[in-house]
């Protein structure tokens, strides 16, 4: 029995020595990306303070991973939630073989893969990092995840200064709440951030006593050593799971484990002359701690000395070679497609009666008590479930992935990220107002790299793995009615109109309703953000709907109408009413519904002769988006005179917020009511 523990010891003694060979590698590649940089640059202060929880994970023995095939199910997961430190991550990636070595040079070039965060453009990363704070909620997402079959563990590596971030704390309070004992969450406390590189903006509480407090296991680290990381690594990983997710709080300093204290700084500029120093050094340094290996090594025991070898090969080190690094080859391969079409039984979904209205929360759950029945299909409320109607639809079929983060709706959205890039539908649901934008541009960054990646046949992605994920917006428009300005939906897609890859759409119809879940249940949809009406509402199309994205609908025309009208939402109804008063003077109106931007329909209002009216309970969606299509395609649009925007902007034009309100009141007040609309029309045609 001594013996054995005497050889446990000599072999523990020696992974550490093997662990700072590594240390020394993986700085050196950190530092010949500086070198070879575009710009010179790097976040050397968090990037070098990284280095070794990240080496003590990847070297260390603790993570099963598949390295040829990154999107296989199964496989532990890391989110660099500290995306500043990229640079060490891309190291230990090039010496794995995510990719080749010389992807390491160039960095931060408009033509390179590697940025100054990380993102799915580069092979083996998941999601796109760098806002602070969302990194370590989408890897709680992945945490969830890892509970079901097949079970891994998810880990996250984030920085103290990024703990300043509120979105960070709920996740730490949902991942304590779901006992989530497969997450583990490493803190570089390296005590210094951007401004201020020796100490914080304030002082940092007691991480440990804060995270106890959310009830975590916590490990206290000197992460300026290997034994006390790799040991409380080695309690998550091997110990006896309690229900529990990990922090493990690496105290350190920014740049610790270089030479020259300009690299202590957030971000440096390296000069060659420091550089050539540093790297010399670091060099010099290797070679001392490969012949103290060696030397050690030789002293154990016979069958302590061969397990030491047998391990120095498998972190990467040629033994035959007195323990050079064996940087590659590349071993990831392109991922196999992913089906991404939802089965279900079509002839089970809801059967409308044109004679009835329908709320959308009630056609949501009756629609999802059978898309969930593909296990693909996930949910995540913030607190308003009973609105959205996603959770009690999945939870009738499976209640594990019908998730309710309470009011957190940063922590939502990243949980939805995280199922999606696991190649899940997911759908997130909250009030229009409160989606944040910070988090779904970066998720929308994230998507466009995966697309960027699909598109590249020797990337490490392919077709079926952009994110289909789908942000339920719940009481668009008027819809919040009397409950206040911070609740109503009135500016949110004008804001969000501006972002990459997001589709919008507004809903009319309980039909229309249906046939846009079922649109987006056949997959490859991406990001979409689909406006719900809150209180029921009439059929407008018939049984069978189908929907197209960019096209409009005319639900109203005839061959002498004078005037057009385009809305979208519940506005359709009012403008059918629009139009019932405008005929009982003599006035034909066709009314076009156009829930997504149709910029051919558009393009043909600018031809008209008739009168066009743009009638939005919104800040101007549409009208924005026919100004902008005139604008490109119709350079004389403007002297036209014949088209009207009705809309929440103010008398000037400019944006506001929507103080609370009835519904006919409002639509009174700003002109948007069917009497005000047809007197309207009838003083622009007489």
């Amino acid at each position: 029995m001594s013996f054995t523990a005497s050889r446990a010891t000599q072999v523990r003694k020696g992974i550490l020595k093997l662990l700072e060979i590594r240390d020394s590698d993986i700085r050196i590649l950190t530092l010949e990306q500086c070198r070879d940089a575009a710009d010179k640059g790097l976040h050397a202060g968090g990037a070098f303070s990284a280095i070794v929880p990240l080496v003590s994970l990847y070297y260390g023995g603790f993570l099963d991973i598949d390295v040829e095939n990154p999107t296989k199910r199964g496989q532990d997961m890391f989110t660099l939630s500290k995306g500043h430190a990229v640079a060490a991550m891309a190291s230990i990636y090039a010496d794995l073989g995510y990719f080749d070595r010389a992807l390491l040079k160039g960095s931060r070039s408009y033509a390179s893969i590697l940025n100054g965060h990380p993102g799915p453009v580069l092979p083996g990363v998941h999601i796109a990092t760098g806002p602070m704070g969302q990194g370590i909620a989408v890897a709680q997402g992945f945490a969830i995840a890892g509970q079901t079959s097949p079970r891994f563990d998810s880990y996250a590596l984030c920085g103290d200064g990024e703990l300043q971030e509120g979105p960070v704390w709920e996740a730490v309070m949902f991942a304590g709440q779901k006992k989530l004992d497969n997450f583990c969450v490493m803190v570089d406390q390296n005590n210094g951030q951007l401004d201020m590189a020796n100490r914080m903006v304030f002082p940092t509480p007691n991480l440990e006593a804060v995270f106890a407090s959310f009830d975590w296991n916590v490990h206290s680290c000197d992460a300026t050593q290997y034994s006390s990381v790799f040991d409380a690594l080695d309690q998550f990983r091997n110990g006896v799971r309690n229900g529990k997710p990990t922090a493990i709080i690496c105290h350190t300093s920014k740049g610790h484990g270089a030479f020259s204290d300009s690299l202590n700084k957030h971000k440096v500029t390296g000069s060659d002359a420091v550089l050539k120093i540093e790297l010399q050094l670091q060099a010099d340094q290797r070679a001392a701690r490969a012949a103290d290996f060696d030397r050690y090594a030789r002293s154990c025991d016979k069958s302590a000395h061969e397990e030491l070898l047998s391990i120095a090969e498998h972190m990467g080190l040629s033994v035959a070679g007195g323990f050079s690094a064996k940087i590659g080859p590349v071993r990831t391969k392109r991922a196999e497609p992913r089906n991404k079409q939802i089965c279900y039984d079509a002839s089970l979904l809801p059967k409308l009666d044109p004679k009835k209205e329908y709320a959308a929360q009630d056609m949501v759950v009756a629609a999802m008590k059978v898309f969930a029945r593909d296990p693909r299909v996930i949910s995540v409320d913030s607190d308003l479930g009973t609105t959205s109607g996603l959770e009690a639809g999945v939870a009738a079929v499976d209640q594990k992935r019908a998730l309710n983060v309470g009011v957190a709706e940063a922590n939502m959205m990243n949980l939805g990220e995280a199922f999606a890039a696991l190649g899940y539908n997911a759908w997130v649901s909250t009030f229009c107002p409160f989606f944040d934008w910070k988090v779904m541009r970066r998720i929308a960054v994230g998507h466009q790299e995966r697309l960027e990646a699909i598109a590249d046949p020797n990337s490490w992605l392919s077709e079926g793995h952009g994110l289909d994920l789908t942000y339920l917006a719940t009481a668009p428009n008027f819809e919040t009615r009397t409950n206040g300005a911070t609740h109503m939906g009135n500016d949110d897609i004008t804001i969000f109109d501006g972002m990459a890859h997001l589709k919008i759409i507004d809903v009319s119809c309980p039909e229309q309703l249906l046939g846009i879940m079922k649109w987006i249940m056949a997959g490859n949809k991406g990001i979409t953000y689909v406006r719900v009406m809150r209180t029921g509402s009439p059929v407008l199309y018939p049984a069978g709907y189908e929907f197209e994205f960019g096209k409009a609908s005319v639900v109203r025309e005839s061959a002498t109408d004078t005037a057009v009208i385009v809305s979208s939402g519940r506005g359709v109804h009012e403008a059918l009413a629009t139009a019932d008063r405008c005929a009982a003077k003599g006035i034909g109106v066709t009314v076009i519904d156009m829930p997504s931007v149709d910029e051919e329909c558009l393009l043909s209002l600018c031809d008209s002769e008739k009168v066009v009216v743009f009638a939005e309970q919104n800040n101007g969606y549409l009208w924005n988006s026919f100004i902008r299509a005139a604008a490109k395609h119709r350079k004389a649009w403007a002297e036209r005179l014949r088209v009207l925007s009705i809309n929440t902007l103010d008398k000037n034009g400019d944006e506001q917020f929507i103080h609370s309100g009835t519904y006919e009141e409002l639509l009174d007040a700003f002109q948007l009511s069917p009497a005000h609309l047809a007197q309207i029309i009838l003083d622009k045609v007489g």
